[in-house]
């Protein structure tokens, strides 16, 4: 019999007789934004289990409304599912964002996901920053998200993946991720980004995958062609001697790229980059949410 090597199988124990099956979270949350008279304001707020929005935000005026997705479990264990849902209706201005990083904790054999899911509609704008993610040695770990756009919508959205916990010296040694991002406009697929990563594969230590980094980002913008003039500026923003990024540029979107070995430095060069191409894709300046001072 011919095995495939690519592909692996997990088998999890059935609970012994009268052994309680190992407790797991379903948290949900769906957000509907609207627009009118120049002001973008959450019309319909609905959520289940252990993710909320307390309040949206107005730190830049009315035109955009900010929004902190809060998990106050604190982290994501084995077989846990995190579940994000926002639509956005004509011309609303949406920025939502995370009180703090992600963690994800050693699975047990279980995989822990979280599903994000945005309906953008005509004209409408979407930026979702999420501070970084950290996976626990021994986390298994599914991150999908999908993008829907409307005519002249944008969406902009950025992930940073800690592999280990730095502050503790933990390394990655055990576990799996999962990632996949879908973007389509009108029902069209056009961009198709997806990546399965163990602490064996080949791509953990390759010059064409991390290059032994526990560090990595993305950062990706979906709108109009962007001007070459903006892509020159952001090409020379610099993230460090020591971590390895780029920017490309196709079919009217834009990636940014971080491979190193520290979080902030990557959240820094998104930022940066953030503070070029919005006053393009948003038609208004960045302004730093306040939560990530904290």
């Amino acid at each position: 019999m011919n095995v495939n090597s690519n592909v692996q199988a997990v088998f999890i124990e059935a609970p012994k007789k009268n052994e309680k099956p190992p407790h797991r979270w379903l948290g949900s949350i769906e957000l509907d934004f609207d627009h009118d008279n120049e002001r973008t304001f959450l019309t319909e707020k609905h959520h289940r289990g252990p993710l909320v929005v307390q309040k949206t935000l107005y730190p830049e005026g009315k035109a955009v409304c900010h929004g902190i997705i809060l998990h106050p479990p604190g982290g994501v264990a084995g077989g846990d599912r995190l579940l994000i849902e926002a639509r956005l209706r004509p011309k609303a201005h949406t920025l939502l964002t995370t009180p703090g990083a992600g963690k994800w904790y050693k699975a047990n054999q279980l995989r822990a996901t979280q599903i994000v899911t945005f309906d953008i509609a005509n004209d409408a704008c979407m930026e979702w920053f999420p501070q970084e993610n950290i996976l626990f040695n021994g986390s298994q770990v599914e991150l999908k998200t999908d993008i829907h756009l409307g005519t002249g919508s944008v969406y902009a959205g950025w992930d940073i993946l800690c592999l280990g916990r730095q502050a503790k010296g933990e390394t990655w040694e055990e576990g799996a991720l999962w990632q996949s991002l879908k973007i389509r406009r009108l029902g069209k697929l056009i961009w198709n980004e997806q990546a399965c990563l163990n602490p064996g594969s080949r791509l953990m230590q390759s010059k064409t995958g991390l290059r032994g980094n526990a560090v990595s980002g993305s950062f990706v913008i979906a709108g109009d062609k962007v001007p070459s003039d903006i892509l020159e500026s952001c090409r020379a923003v610099e993230a460090g001697d020591d971590a390895r990024y780029g920017l490309t540029a196709m079919n009217n979107i834009v990636a940014a790229r971080y491979i190193g070995q520290s979080s902030q430095q990557a959240r820094c060069y998104f930022e940066t980059l953030w503070e070029i191409l919005r006053p393009w894709y948003g038609q208004r300046a960045s302004r730093r949410p306040r939560i990530w001072n904290t």
